[in-house]
């Protein structure tokens, strides 16, 4: 999880990044995105609680207080907060105190007027405050890799278990539901597995939820997917050829994507453009006569959402930070023969990068 020290250097970070800085002297915060970023606090989607965040004040000296009402998962006391209040709102024994969305209010809102939630939007300071935090999410403490990586370590098992049970006559329903039971087993809680588990016949289809479809041997099947875990999030990709035996032009497909992700692995580093890395992944497609058929992104960063800054795109026109996590995820899709995407996720360096994912990728 994240460290107690990581969320209080982040506070204060945010403190001296505020220019011109709030005249009050705390902030009051309810973006789920913030809780989780500046006090590890995340409320299990896999509860009651799931949709019922809190509220998080911050002093200028990194100092928190957390509020919550008091049936909040177990997840809410792993919160990093010199102060937590659990206000009362429903025992069990008495009807609950109103709404449980009003549940906290009255004790963030004694008076009941002039209530500002400065990270909500309509606030005078949202816009500076939320513009300010997504840019340092960018570039990523020591304590958020580390939840990364809990993430990658489940994703990759899930998909070593596609590689070696994904066969002939399932639906796409049973596949995700194999790869989820995997990664719930690798994160040892349960866990969110979303993203894309699809036969692609081409251009038609590149991706989507599982269905009742039916699997079909030389079906190109990508799995592209992403496990939460206390509100970090993995993302990278597989395609496999159902049955194990592509055929020479999804071989080719397959080829060709591999030498983007390397023509685009060469130009991870911090400062460089990301145009530069979109144009190397898409160079290999155009060169070959295909670049028509790859219509998205090189890529994205990662974190708490997906995707977020920065975007590896035709129109980019940012710059990779040391401490950006983000994906390369190549792709084509071509009627007739299939689609077919890969991805791996890196942590960019001063002078490189350092690959987090670690799942194998391959047809068969």
């Amino acid at each position: 999880m994240l460290t107690a020290e990581g969320c209080r250097r982040r506070r204060e970070r945010l403190w001296a990044k505020l220019d011109p800085p709030p005249e009050s002297d705390y902030l009051l915060l309810s973006d789920p995105i913030h809780l989780v970023y500046f006090a590890n606090f995340w409320v299990d989607p896999i509860s009651l609680g799931a949709g019922f965040p809190g509220y998080l004040m911050i002093r200028k000296d990194g100092h928190a207080k957390l509020l919550h009402e008091n049936r909040a998962p177990q997840s809410a006391k792993l919160a990093h907060v010199e102060e937590r209040r659990s206000i009362p709102w429903y025992d069990a024994q008495s009807p609950a105190n109103g709404p449980r969305q009003l549940a906290v209010l009255a004790e963030v809102n004694p008076m009941r007027s002039g209530l500002r939630i400065h990270d909500r939007p309509g606030d005078l300071l949202a816009s500076q405050i939320i513009h300010t935090i997504a840019q340092m999410r960018r570039q990523k403490d020591p304590d958020e890799v580390e939840m990364l990586r809990t993430c990658m370590h489940a994703t990759d098992l899930g998909h070593a278990w596609a590689s070696a049970n994904v066969k002939p006559g399932m639906t796409e329903l049973e596949v995700y539901a194999g790869i989820h039971g995997a990664c719930v087993q690798a994160a040892g809680l349960p866990v969110i597995v979303y993203g894309d588990f699809a036969v692609s016949p081409g251009a038609s289809r590149r991706g989507g939820p599982p269905t009742g479809r039916i699997i079909n041997a030389g079906d190109m099947m990508i799995l592209d997917f992403s496990v939460v875990i206390q509100g970090y999030r993995s993302d990278f990709t597989n395609t496999l050829v159902v049955g194990g035996k592509p055929n020479q032009e999804q071989q080719r497909l397959y080829d060709l994507c591999m030498a983007a992700m390397a023509a685009g692995e060469k130009e991870l580093r911090a400062e460089a453009p990301c145009l530069t890395v979109y144009q190397a992944v898409r160079g290999v497609f155009d060169k070959a006569g295909v670049g028509d058929a790859f219509p998205h992104h090189a890529g994205h960063g990662l974190g708490i959402t997906h995707p977020e800054d920065p975007y590896l795109v035709r129109n980019a026109d940012q710059n990779l930070l040391t401490g950006d996590v983000v994906t390369l995820e190549p792709g084509l899709y071509i009627e007739g023969i299939g689609g077919i995407r890969i991805e791996h996720n890196y942590l960019i360096t001063p002078t490189g990068y350092e690959r987090l994912s670690n799942h194998t990728i391959a047809l068969a």
